[in-house]
């Protein structure tokens, strides 16, 4: 159950924030809702990740696997459930977003790359982070330098994102539900 309450304010930001959310996802995202309490970090907020959304060093694929390697790290539920729908949306295969969680137990899954990318998400995601200087150097080889800093980018967003959901108690929302494929007959 939430900690903060899911009907904020209706003010005109709030209302804009409402349509696009159910146009774009469906439904109003909880986190926003969050968020709306304070319209100065709601719209601070949405103007980051509408930058982030924008940044394109890094390959889409090891994005969303350090983002969901972070979430699952910090064991958000909100995040998880909307990454896995957002890994679909994104063409990425159901069996390796699924296996992101348990990705230390189901390597075979994922390339060499994704791999670091993962350990690179979750050493970043420690309470003290745990980047070494070999990770990151192997990293920055792979990916280059402005890939290796759109990794670390979207590491902390996530890390933002993961913390705040699970300080307001926030939990699925339902979307890897949307995803389920039918049981064959």
């Amino acid at each position: 159950m939430p900690r903060i309450s899911l009907t904020p304010p209706r003010t005109l930001l709030m209302r804009i924030g409402a349509w696009y959310s159910r146009r774009r996802y469906g439904k109003v995202l909880d986190p926003g809702q969050a968020y709306g309490h304070n319209s100065r970090v709601l719209l601070t907020y949405v103007r980051l990740e509408q930058q982030a959304a924008k940044w394109h060093a890094l390959d889409a694929g090891l994005k969303h696997l350090a983002v969901m390697a972070a979430a699952a790290r910090i064991n958000c539920s909100w995040c998880m459930d909307f990454g896995y729908w957002e890994g679909l949306e994104q063409g990425l295969s159901a069996r390796k977003t699924g296996q992101v969680p348990q990705w230390r137990e189901n390597r075979e899954t994922f390339t060499e790359l994704e791999l670091l990318v993962m350990e690179y998400a979750e050493a970043m995601t420690e309470t003290e982070p745990a980047v070494t200087d070999e990770l990151a150097a192997e990293l920055i080889a792979r990916l280059g330098e402005a890939a290796f800093v759109e990794l670390t980018a979207m590491v902390a967003l996530e890390n933002w994102r993961s913390r705040a959901n699970r300080a307001f108690g926030l939990t699925s929302q339902g979307f890897s539900e949307a995803c389920e494929i039918p049981a064959r007959p």
